[in-house]
């Protein structure tokens, strides 16, 4: 009889760890829950963050956001051509944002380019499409078959009126001036007679 408290005594503990394992269980699921729900609507953990120009082919300028208007008559460098480029974590959803006037690019029911202060529209969301020719096409993902298109003079075309064949809507994306990519350091450039005379005209520092 001296044996019965004893093993009701362990039995007990034994339901009561097991209790608390199934509480601590559920507080974790409940908390990865909570984790999930709100980080993944987290901008900042939702999305990647670049800053690039775009090279219009027509142009031979940059598209550069001025604040509604938009144009592809930037200079290399200017304040306007410098773009913040947001790409969704999954998939080639991009929206761009001028770094100076804070302004997006997005287009209307009627195909027309302009600034919006407020990128989340999806009228302000562009697909990218990579073509073989090494340029960049930018389709809209709320229009299908309208690209992001500027004319000779660099003025926006009518997405409308606009193929991804067209010269019009290729652009290439350039860093901005002055600052190159870490990774062009490593890469091999081809030796032609014009940059070794230029490498024997490069003056050499004085030793003392």
């Amino acid at each position: 009889m001296s044996g019965l408290p004893s093993r009701f005594i362990y039995v007990c503990l034994h339901f009561l760890v097991l209790y608390f394992q199934l509480q601590e269980s559920q507080q974790s699921s409940a908390d990865f829950r909570f984790y999930i729900e709100n980080h993944t609507r987290d901008d900042v953990s939702r999305k990647q963050v670049r800053i690039y120009q775009l090279y219009s082919r027509t142009t031979g300028k940059h598209v550069q956001i001025l604040g509604k208007k938009i144009n592809a008559n930037g200079d290399d460098g200017g304040k306007y051509a410098l773009l913040v480029v947001e790409t969704e974590t999954f998939g080639s959803h991009i929206r761009i944002k001028g770094k100076e006037s804070g302004y997006y690019i997005c287009m209307n029911k009627n195909g027309k380019i302009f600034g919006k202060p407020n990128g989340n529209n999806q009228e302000c969301v562009f697909v990218e499409e990579y073509l073989e020719n090494n340029y960049t096409a930018l389709v809209s993902a709320k229009y299908k078959g309208w690209y992001l298109g500027f004319n000779r003079k660099g003025r926006p075309k009518k997405g409308s009126k606009t193929t991804q064949t067209q010269q019009e809507v290729h652009f290439m994306k350039r860093h901005p001036k002055g600052k190159v990519d870490p990774l062009e350091e490593f890469r091999f450039t081809t030796v032609t007679k014009r940059t070794r005379r230029a490498r024997r005209l490069k003056p050499n520092p004085k030793t003392d």
